[in-house]
């Protein structure tokens, strides 16, 4: 990829504002106000689309942006430049700035996600742990039972003794 060509498409998007570029992935991602909203590849410009605006893009017959994966052919949400528009920054700049709109509208989606877990993750009661809570339950005691009827002497060689009480000295 040569670098004329990513100077050329920042030259080329100017007129829309003040556009940086960065290289990624073998390619350069595209940005303006820190969102990228295109990006170049092999000499080519792809814009982002979304549901918004996919049919502007394929309407004007520009095919979607794709790369092997895995031995598979993988798609992104960016479709090529329309040829026209690549010859100036007037004939772009509509391009331009549907790209810039969808970028924002998955960025938004994007964020609203995150809160959304975020906020389920809160609302979720903390799981207890040994480390968390390290007071082991005690099995229920068992109510005495009443001493069997009969011999007194028997009773008491296996009933257990008392043990005496200690009690510490009083002061008035």
């Amino acid at each position: 990829m040569s670098d004329d060509f990513v100077d050329y498409v920042i030259e080329l998007l100017g007129p829309f504002g003040t556009i940086g570029a960065r290289r990624m992935f073998g390619g350069h991602g595209v940005y303006l106000d820190g969102l990228m909203f295109a990006l170049v590849s092999e000499d080519t410009l792809y814009l982002k689309a979304d549901e918004m605006n996919r049919i502007e893009f394929e309407q004007a017959g520009c095919e979607i942006f794709s790369y092997a994966r895995k031995g598979k052919r993988a798609t992104l949400g960016f479709f090529r430049a329309p040829e026209d528009a690549m010859e100036s920054p007037e004939l772009m700049l509509p391009w331009a700035r549907t790209a810039y709109a969808a970028a924002l509208r998955t960025n938004a989606k994007k964020q609203a996600a995150g809160q959304a877990q975020a906020a389920r993750k809160i609302a979720q009661p903390a799981k207890k742990t040994r480390a968390t809570n390290p007071v082991k339950k005690q099995p229920a005691k068992k109510a005495p039972s009443a001493k069997p009827a009969g011999n007194k002497a028997a009773n008491k060689k296996t009933a257990r003794p008392a043990k005496p009480v200690k009690r510490g000295k009083r002061t008035r």
